[in-house]
């Protein structure tokens, strides 16, 4: 059997490259209550109640948390699961669900 050999015109890749990942934030508003935010991290993240707790008592107290950091397309949909969780029925003023953003996380 002939051995693979490398043709003057084939590009030889350069030393390995990592995938960029990005982080899921979640940005705070005042229209969802902590156990809104706890169900829904719960819900698309599988977070246990602890860690929900702990995102949702830092986006109320910084303005934001960072969620889970993983490659672009899995972060846009989880982005995307975010945006369709839909209103906090416990809060009659809350019109709709919850901002996230995807940012670079390097």
């Amino acid at each position: 059997m002939a051995k693979p050999s490398i043709s003057p015109d084939t590009e030889v890749a350069d030393a390995y490259r990592p995938v960029p990942l990005y982080r899921v934030v979640l940005l705070d508003d005042n229209d969802h209550t902590y156990d809104y935010v706890i169900e829904m991290l719960q819900r698309i993240f599988i977070f246990s109640l602890e860690q929900a707790y702990h995102h949702a008592e830092e986006v109320d107290r910084v303005g934001r948390t960072a969620l889970i950091t993983c490659e672009l397309p899995e972060a846009e949909f989880a982005r995307d699961q975010i945006h369709s969780y839909g209103r906090d029925a416990r809060l009659p003023r809350s019109q709709g669900s919850m901002a996230a953003v995807v940012e670079p996380a390097g």
